[in-house]
């Protein structure tokens, strides 16, 4: 039996719902793009043309919820499975689009570069309990314009896992969509074997720009999996309670499926978010609140009552160094998300407020991962029953240390961390050099980094991927990509 937590009774969960569905009913949403005011409007919705404000009845949202999946799956570089969101697995992948990086060598940070990217790309291609990649971070020495491609590209090249994306440009998604048709061959190939999924997000409150509008519609054109972040702000641009918030981010996200699914009916989707409370004293918006994490996995609860997989920024922290703070912010949320069962997690390696990137962090955070695919497991009876012969032969041998049932059973009931965690005991640790963690982490970071083996992409395919982003980077005036120098 796998734990469990819940925030939610079915009654307050069906009461939100209903309220959500009386806003987009009577509020409405807005709306900055007209072919999308046009979708909407020609299934039955009602325009406020002067406002831009599209009003959803229930029979529509009831269409798109109809026609959502269930579940879906995503497949690596080499088309094998990676996840598969039918089941109560929670997976996990880095957070996204950290503008800074926390230097491995002064501790402090600073703007993110091509060279600490692939660095980034090279270590997660071998953390196993990290599922995914994503774009966690945005090079600062390359064109704006070219930084979403850029940094798939970078991810396609160097790891095989698929990627967590989005565009912040409708340009870019062109180019995104290209890279991941070179690596599938086919635009079918890449429907039947989806490699990415692209964060879209609508603008608190009720609010779609036509940037991240016109996403959700050319995703949902090639099946391309996409997570809606809705992003309601406690106390700022949302309601200081996390019922208000909830009503608000279920309004948000459901009419992101709407938008999906009348493009594309059965377009694959997770429900998620990143919300947040809004700390007055700091104005901030910590992802590391209690009351963050309460919210992320209530609106899970939801998600899945609607009968959709889930996805949540959550198992980050807004701490400045890897410290007690990052530990205790970032496995608190970990042990919530998957005692909550939200399937996709987003957020190991993140820092401050969701604008940094730590390598050291990750590489903690996957050994926090690594736990939580244990306490995921649940307890369960291995052969111990009867119980009688067990503790006969513990009584004859004062010890189980090798029994048959030890043996047998040891590696799957016993989570055993890597070298970044310490178990030893007090004069064990002082001998190995009475190292500490941000140490240990910083070891294994170089360990990942020299033993980094290129995974097996054919040269042809890298080729046309350094050709198409080169392509793209030549139009903004750029003859040579910064990775090709490293």
């Amino acid at each position: 039996m796998k734990p469990s937590v819940s925030f939610l009774s079915k009654e307050l969960l069906e009461r939100i719902v209903s309220e959500a569905r009386d806003v987009l009913a009577d509020v409405g949403v807005e709306v900055h793009n007209n072919d999308v005011i046009a979708l909407l409007s020609d299934h039955g919705a009602r325009v406020d043309t002067a406002k831009n404000r599209v009003f959803l009845p229930g029979d529509l949202i009831d269409r798109a919820l109809s026609t959502a999946p269930r579940s879906f799956k995503l497949y690596d570089a080499l088309g094998q499975e990676t996840h598969d969101f039918a089941s109560d697995q929670t997976y996990f992948t880095p957070g996204s689009a950290a503008i800074y990086v926390l230097d491995s060598d002064t501790g402090k940070m600073r703007a993110s570069t091509t060279d600490d990217y692939v660095k980034y790309a090279r270590i997660i291609s071998q953390l196993p309990y990290i599922a995914s990649q994503s774009t966690s971070m945005v090079p600062s020495d390359v064109p704006e314009r070219i930084s979403d491609s850029y940094r798939l590209y970078l991810s396609l090249i160097s790891g095989c896992k698929p990627v967590v994306t989005g565009a912040f440009t409708i340009e870019a998604f062109e180019v995104m969509k290209d890279l991941q048709l070179i690596v599938r061959g086919s635009g079918d190939a890449l429907r039947a074997r989806p490699l990415t999924v692209f964060s879209c997000c609508p603008t608190a409150p009720l609010k779609w720009s036509d940037v991240t509008s016109q996403n959700v519609v050319d995703c949902a054109r090639y099946s391309i999996p996409v997570e809606y972040i809705s992003m309601p702000l406690s106390g700022f641009v949302a309601p200081v309670t996390i019922v208000g918030s909830l009503v608000q981010h279920t309004a948000e996200t459901l009419s992101g499926v709407v938008i999906s699914q009348l493009t594309n009916p059965g377009a694959p989707a997770l429900y998620g978010g990143s919300p947040a409370i809004f700390d007055v004293r700091y104005e901030t918006t910590p992802m590391g609140a209690v009351e963050t994490m309460m919210i992320d996995c209530a609106y899970s609860e939801i998600g899945h009552y609607l009968g959709l997989p889930t996805q949540a920024y959550i198992s980050l922290s807004d701490a400045k160094q890897l410290d007690a703070q990052a530990g205790l912010e970032s496995s608190l949320g970990a042990t919530l998300a998957t005692l909550a069962g939200i399937n996709e997690v987003s957020g190991p390696g993140m820092l401050d407020f969701e604008s940094c990137f730590s390598l050291e962090k990750l590489v903690v955070d996957n050994e926090i991962c690594g736990m939580m695919q244990r306490l995921g497991q649940g307890i369960v009876p291995r052969d111990d029953f009867p119980a009688v012969p067990h503790f006969q032969e513990l009584l004859a041998e004062q010890h189980l240390l090798i029994s048959e049932h030890t043996r047998r059973h040891l590696r799957t009931e016993h989570y055993f961390p890597g070298p970044v965690i310490d178990r030893a005991n007090r004069s064990r640790w002082h001998e190995e050099g009475a190292t500490t963690l941000r140490e240990r982490a910083s070891r294994e970071v170089q360990r990942l980094l020299s033993e980094y083996e290129p995974y097996d992409l054919a040269d042809e395919m890298r080729g046309e991927l350094g050709q198409r982003m080169t392509s793209e980077a030549q139009r903004w005036d750029m003859d040579r990509l910064p990775h090709e120098e490293l």
